[in-house]
């Protein structure tokens, strides 16, 4: 048994994904500055870094997690910064972001200037074939809806985009999006907790467009503010040359080796003393135990469930209440004459209706720079989601051949690839599903019945790798002002 000696606050973080290890790693910075804690982070998986995991292979840089972040949230071009990386950090191409939804068979383009779910110029939508003219005409006329009493229910974001622009735009559109970002269904998904801007929008503007339309000129200030300032890179998608592994491994270089507990499980956190001298108790597999004064769970929410068992079964209910999608990712690489033979842009989205499991595809090779060699190619095939968790059951010689059938049938690609690589990603997406904010507020208020404990992770304030650093820093910020 490792205890407290009584002169330092231990404060333990569970998870060494990239919200553990900001926690950890801000824990660390203030330790450095005087503060009287010892901190470490206990790790199951036998690696840091969690979903963010990059290999190198003949030239390629292999993202099997998620690839960039993006611009408009700071907080990981921040910590890139921070940790030295500044000169590392490059932009998508966005000069050639051109991103195709599969439409009846064929690759249609997405409309210019659309933001997201939102037209900011008309003219592109009206003579797209992705829309009905039943749709375009809602689209036109969506400009002249006014602001009406705000809503005080959540709704999903199906029936949010079916009141403004139509049932087509929703599956044709919308749906696709959001299942190659969220890995979810937009009849399920909250407009509160996924789309909260737009929201605003509605209830400032009434008219989406011209809500959209407002944001665009004030994102288009704030990049001249911040290019005047040198602080911002003028692109949608941000990440590092050399992968997003370079983020995790300035992260753990920072920490103290002896303060990183890989390779173990956590199975239980007990209160280890009613009085709170030294509250919790946290015991791995193997029988190992710390006696710690805090801890940050930075953890899926589900996962964190089985380890209180000072909880009864009702309240451990609120950890699972929060579902998790899961995801596979594949990448491919191809040689020069695939390459000359695929589309510009940066890959396709694929609407259900389209009968494939092929969630969407990124030509990585075009959306960034140094991720292939001079003239090959590189694509980065998604399945999974809400929409197909049985694809998790198939072997990844199945996936490769499911993967290498519809890239058949979409693109015509029927060359062998000079390479491939299977990422598994089971329960590692929050939902924000209808009603994502009452879940939260309900951990919330179970969590402060229960002092030094603390949340870190996607479920809670967005899924994004900025968002996971927000929580990651804020609870480390709590757990110094015990």
């Amino acid at each position: 048994m490792i205890t407290n000696d009584g002169s330092l606050r231990r404060i333990a973080v569970v998870g060494g994904g990239i919200s553990g290890l900001t926690a950890a790693y801000e824990l660390a910075k203030a330790r450095q500055r005087g503060a009287p804690i010892s901190e470490f982070l206990i790790e199951a998986d036998s690696r840091l870094g969690g979903v963010v995991s990059t290999d190198h292979l003949e030239g390629f840089v292999l993202e099997g997690g998620p690839d960039s972040f993006i611009s408009e949230k700071p907080e990981a071009a921040a910590l890139c910064r921070e940790l030295g990386l500044g000169d590392s950090l490059i932009g998508s191409n966005d000069e050639g972001r051109q991103t195709y939804i599969l439409h009846n068979g064929h690759l249609v383009p997405i409309p210019d200037g659309l933001m997201l779910l939102a037209p900011t110029r008309i003219f592109p939508v009206l003579n797209s074939t992705l829309l009905p003219l039943s749709s375009k005409l809602m689209v036109a006329t969506e400009w002249f809806v006014t602001p009406t009493k705000a809503r005080d229910t959540d709704e999903s974001i199906g029936t949010f985009v079916r009141r403004h622009f139509g049932k087509a735009m929703l599956e044709n559109i919308v749906d696709p999006l959001l299942a190659g970002v969220y890995g979810g269904d937009a009849k399920s998904l909250s407009v509160e907790s996924v789309l909260p801007r737009f929201r605003e929008m509605e209830n400032q503007y009434g008219s989406l467009v011209r809500g959209a339309l407002a944001a665009r000129r004030r994102t288009k200030k704030a990049v001249k503010k911040g290019e005047s300032a040198g602080t911002t890179i003028n692109s949608l998608f941000v990440t590092l040359k050399d992968g997003l592994g370079e983020l995790i491994k300035a992260l753990e270089a920072r920490l103290e080796p002896a303060r990183i507990h890989l390779g173990e499980r956590v199975v239980s956190i007990e209160r280890a003393d009613h009085h709170w001298k030294s509250p919790y108790r946290i015991r791995c597999e193997g029988n190992q135990t710390y006696d710690v004064d805090a801890v940050i769970l930075a953890m899926p929410v589900h996962a964190c469930a089985p380890f209180f068992s000072f909880l009864n079964e009702s309240s451990k209910e609120a950890f699972r209440e929060i579902p998790y999608s899961s995801a596979i990712t594949v990448n491919l690489g191809y040689d020069e004459e695939v390459a000359a033979g695929l589309p510009a842009g940066f890959g396709f989205l694929v609407p259900a209706k389209e009968r494939c499991r092929l969630l969407a595809c990124t030509f990585v090779h075009n959306k960034f720079p140094h991720r292939a060699p001079p003239g090959k190619a590189l694509l980065r095939c998604f399945l999974g989601g809400t929409r197909d968790p049985q694809v998790m059951e198939l072997s990844n010689n199945e996936i490769l051949l499911l993967v290498r059938r519809e890239l058949r049938n979409i693109l015509g690609l029927d060359a062998m690839p000079m390479f491939s690589l299977v990422s598994r990603w089971p329960s590692a997406m929050a939902q924000y599903n209808v009603g994502h904010r009452d879940r939260i507020t309900r951990i919330a208020n179970l969590i402060e019945k229960y002092p030094r404990l603390y949340l870190a992770g996607n479920a809670y304030s967005g899924i994004g790798i900025s968002d996971c650093i927000r929580t990651g820093r804020a609870a480390a910020k709590q757990a110094l002002d015990i």
